[in-house]
């Protein structure tokens, strides 16, 4: 006769037992959380050397906060519930907001508390700009897109002082550590986020192409706009800059989505973007009818008035892609020291010990030249001329190269989790629809590498900040020293259709430079012999047998008691 489920319960045997047995979990992790996303020894000696070690200990409060389960559970949030566009309100009136998730608002007032957005323009110690980075570094832990609106924060500062009477007015608010969502008044609120508004359907990074017009009004200063962008994220921020075609040509204007007077400009959102990631972040389609707008820098002059913008959101892009880097290390690492196969945790084999070793360096070297930008720019604007120009062409050279290496590493680490990271319960999902954005943000692969000639064109002194960035360690590394030689002849040689390897060129020996210097032999001598000596193969996880893995490891992943 069949057991039944009532005598199974009253004689429980093999059958009980087995029942019971399918719903134990054996070797799977533990959550993550809650976890210290500061604990990075090259991310704390970056902060150090680059003169903001004055922030350390907020940016080891801010590391554990990152970590939390709450903040974790944030960023998984916002993510799901994505940004709804309401055009309409129940009346007919056009209002043209955007919904967000509260999880949303949490993560960007606490970014914006914490200076990640354009705090440090206000701030006048040595490595303010550097401690934002770090910050980004460690806030790059949780939700990608929050991260828009404060980069566009922080990039426009500078832009706006192009026209002074204007910064007077919005720089103390775009400097602000308070976040105060809603569309009001600007000057009425505490704080102020901006956007930015630049490529349009038939141009996208050829903004040169745009057909947007500025129309002058009779008050000096004062534009219409009439045009329909293409690609306008967070459009809930309260200004944006904007280019238009001004009587002289391409201009640089600020758009307030609310007049001084407190009505509504003419912001009609025509839709959100359905994007492959960065789900949490509204990006659209705005069209300006009739759009009251202020000049910002002389008619004409739009290209130049955004080109320090531009610097700013390229470091950004660096920066996250760094961040991410180290966000999906520390994933793998975790699950790979929780989890066995063939007799022996992951953590313990030496081909998953290659793979993440391989990771730990590309994700150092990141995180080594993104702080290292960081300390140029945060020089270069305190008048430092050779930093300047080390920034005018490292910037790109980062750029291009760590937002390219960024969907490749995210994807390694995703497999490090095997089919658990394939799940979107992981998170590694949502990494890895992120990692190609940075790529894609403020020019692709093409127009950095692009810009990197421009720039060794018109400016030799970029190319021999360059060189003399390289100098510091001639001498140190054989393998560093025929790189660096090398590169000049290929510099010498340059062209177009050369151009991204060049640029990668110059981007592994600027790493590998910087890792000679500051990090330990077993990672400068992986990284030279490897990326530049060409002792690799085409994957992650093909460092020689003479790595010294372990060292390598217990820095970027040491075992916590």
């Amino acid at each position: 006769m069949a057991t039944t489920l009532a005598d199974e319960r009253q004689h429980p045997g093999a059958h009980g037992a087995t029942r019971d047995l399918t719903h134990e979990v054996t070797n799977q992790p533990p959550p993550l959380s809650p976890y210290d996303a500061s604990d990075d020894t090259a991310l704390l000696e970056g902060l150090r050397r680059e003169g903001a070690e004055w922030a350390e200990e907020d940016l080891r409060r801010l590391g554990r906060l990152a970590g939390s389960a709450q903040v974790q559970e944030w960023s998984e949030q916002a993510n799901r519930h994505e940004p709804v566009l309401r055009t309409h309100d129940r009346y007919g009136h056009r209002v043209d907001e955007v919904d967000f998730h509260p999880s949303w608002h949490h993560l960007t007032r606490t970014a914006v508390a914490e200076g990640l957005a354009g705090a440090p323009w206000a701030d006048d110690r040595p490595g303010a700009h550097v401690a934002r980075t770090a910050g980004g570094l460690v806030w790059g832990h949780t939700d990608a897109g929050h991260g828009c609106p404060t980069s566009m924060t922080y990039a426009a500062v500078p832009a706006l002082r192009r026209q002074p009477e204007l910064a007077e007015v919005y720089e103390p608010l775009l400097t602000s550590r308070t976040y105060e969502p809603g569309l009001r008044a600007p000057a009425g609120k505490r704080g102020l986020l901006a956007g930015m508004g630049m490529t349009e359907k038939q141009g996208g990074s050829d903004v040169r192409t745009n057909t947007t017009t500025a129309t002058p009004a009779s008050e000096p200063g004062v534009y219409t706009l009439r045009g329909h962008k293409w690609f306008t994220s967070a459009p809930m921020c309260d200004v944006f800059l904007v280019l238009a075609q001004a009587p002289e040509g391409l201009s640089c204007f600020l758009v307030p989505r609310v007049l001084p007077d407190g009505t509504r400009n003419t912001f009609r959102i025509q839709r959100l973007k359905e994007k492959l990631g960065n789900r949490s972040n509204a990006s659209s389609e705005p069209e300006f009818d009739g759009t009251v707008a202020w000049l910002v820098g002389p008619e004409g002059q739009g290209v130049k008035t955004i080109v320090e913008m531009v610097n700013c959101t390229r470091l950004d892009c660096v920066m996250m892609s760094a961040a991410l880097m180290r966000k999906t290390l520390v994933e793998a690492g975790h699950h790979v020291r929780h989890r066995s196969a063939f007799g022996a945790r992951l953590a313990d084999q030496p081909l998953m010990r290659n793979v993440l070793a391989d990771l730990a360096l590309e994700s150092e070297a990141a995180t080594a030249l993104t702080l290292r930008l960081a300390g140029a720019a945060d020089r270069a604007v305190r008048g430092d001329a050779g930093e300047a120009a080390f920034r005018r062409i490292a910037t790109a050279v980062g750029k291009y190269w760590v937002t390219k290496r960024g969907p490749a590493f995210t994807a390694e680490a995703l497999e490090c989790l095997g089919g658990n990271g394939y799940v979107e319960d992981s998170g590694m999902p949502r990494h890895y629809r992120e990692a190609p954005l940075l790529s894609i943000w403020e020019g692709s692969g093409n127009v950095n590498a692009l810009d990197v000639l421009r720039a060794l064109g018109r400016d030799p002194a970029t190319a021999q900040a360059l060189f003399d960035e390289l100098a510091l360690t001639r001498g140190a590394d054989a393998r560093l020293d025929t790189a660096a030689a090398a590169l000049k002849d290929h510099l010498a040689a340059g062209s177009q259709a050369g151009a991204r390897r060049l640029v990668e060129r110059m981007a592994l020996t600027l790493q590998g430079s910087l890792l000679v210097r500051y990090a330990p032999p077993a990672v400068a001598d992986a990284f030279c012999a490897t990326r530049l000596g060409g002792d690799w193969g085409y994957s992650f996880g093909t460092l020689p047998a003479a790595a010294g893995v372990d060292a390598i490891l217990g820095r970027a992943l040491p075992e916590r008691g």
